[in-house]
């Protein structure tokens, strides 16, 4: 890893230090429900505090209105609603949902729930700011001591914040003279806290926290130079979600294993019967040029071969569901995958078993429902028991399948970045990581 870290700064006492960070952890009721997030970004940020830095934190949280902004901006449904009223009618709709957001998005979205558990896991040395660049956050930075820590509100309170505006960014910068990134999770976005702010020439001095540091390591490394056999296992519903991850990790590992809905496309493509099942129509050219690509390269791609089929997607997703086992191409026109089979599982197992680096991005099946998480659980199972192999799980519905089964201690690398993931899995430079300084 060639970009700067928090170690390679040698005087941290009494710099004013910007730190963006990814506590948009999951809520009930107003109570954090996971908080790896918050655990992920300690290291950074008590080293930092130790070393008699003045550390401001900042963070999104969900997809908010832009409630901070003098322009509140309406998100793609509240348009579409507003615009289906008659004109005469619609001002009075965009206040209301104006109105509505300003209440219901300050209660559901603030991390003041998490400037409170951060305040606990500190030692009371957290402050919580009730905006982002207002009169109360300004307050606060500048009231900071050394050693000591400032929470701001949401960012995306501001719409300004993901479209990197540019006095928004100025804001921002002004409350530091040196910036960390420790927030892999938004690493594939150029926000004006995630990249804007650096590119914009506002601060100088940028570097990347121990998390981000890790997540680099640990699969940067072991996608560019992997211990072989190398294994690469990739789910989820669509093929076009991952074009490019397909073809670059085709060109790196040794066996490619394909699982998940865009599994189907894959067994159309083969000229097998896929009855009702999730199929992207227009990949199946793709499909079959990643067939011929991989044995054309003598590369390995497995996919299904028997399949967990229902009659219809269940609804709600948690709902019992009859299920019954087909072969991956024989599925009867009336029925649907939701799941990979048995003779599957063991299949895709004993290839992990004889690995020595394994990736893994995306569920094998419905992980949702519990009749439909077998292939999941049977994959997940797979990476904890896979001696002496460096096993990457990255982010996302892999990563809560992982935590969820108790096996987060036996995997080599968890990632906190699901898209972010998927971005460095595809080859692509992500903005929040390009934009730190180069070590000298």
């Amino acid at each position: 890893m060639n970009k700067m870290t928090v170690k390679d700064i040698k005087d941290w006492k009494g710099k004013r230090v910007l730190v963006r960070c990814d506590f948009n952890v999951p809520m009930k009721d107003g109570k954090i429900t996971d908080e790896n997030r918050i655990i992920g970004a300690l290291p950074t940020i008590k080293y930092l505090m130790e070393q008699g830095a003045k550390v401001i934190l900042c963070s999104h949280m969900g997809k908010p209105h832009s409630i901070f902004s003098d322009e509140v901006k309406l998100n793609k449904k509240d348009k579409a609603k507003v615009e289906a009223l008659p004109a005469e009618e619609q001002a009075a709709a965009k206040e209301a949902i104006i109105e509505k957001a300003k209440k219901d998005d300050l209660k559901k979205l603030t991390l003041a729930p998490v400037a409170a558990r951060l305040n606990e896991l500190l030692d009371g040395k957290v402050t919580f700011a009730k905006d982002v660049v207002g009169p109360d956050a300004q307050a606060k930075v500048a009231a900071c001591k050394e050693g000591e820590c400032v929470l701001l509100e949401n960012l995306r309170f501001h719409w300004e914040e993901e479209k990197k505006e540019l006095e928004f960014c100025k804001k921002l910068a002004s409350y530091c003279d040196i910036y960390v990134n420790d927030a892999f999770g938004t690493a594939h976005r150029s926000h004006a806290s995630t990249a804007a702010i650096v590119e914009y020439g506002l601060v100088k001095t940028a570097v990347c926290g121990f998390l981000i540091e890790k997540e680099l390591t640990v699969m940067a490394d072991s996608l560019e130079h992997p211990v072989r056999p190398f294994v690469a296992i990739l789910g989820g519903a669509k093929v076009a979600d991952k074009l490019n991850v397909i073809s670059n990790l085709l060109e790196k590992c040794d066996t490619l294993i394909i699982g998940g809905g865009m599994a189907y496309t894959f067994i159309k493509a083969q000229g097998g019967s896929v009855g009702t099942s999730l199929v992207d129509d227009e990949k199946i050219g793709y499909c079959k040029d990643m067939i011929k690509k991989a044995a054309d390269m003598g590369k390995e791609l497995l996919l299904p071969v028997d399949t967990v089929i229902t009659k219809s997607f269940p609804d709600p997703i948690d709902a019992p569901v009859e299920t019954s086992v087909v072969p991956s191409g024989e599925i009867p026109a009336d029925m649907m995958g939701l799941d990979i089979g048995p003779k599957t599982r063991a299949l895709f197992a004993e290839k992990v078993k004889s690995a020595k680096t394994v990736i893994w991005n995306g569920p094998m099946g419905v992980f949702e429902n519990p009749i439909l998480a077998a292939g999941t659980i049977a994959v997940a199972q797979a990476l904890a028991d896979a001696k002496g192999a460096t096993t990457i799980v990255g982010g996302g519905d892999s990563a809560a399948a992982c935590t969820q089964l108790g096996f987060a201690d036996k995997i080599t690398h968890i990632s906190t970045g699901g898209g972010a993931s998927l971005e460095l899995f595809e080859g692509k430079v992500l903005p929040g990581i390009a934009c730190l300084n180069d070590k000298k």
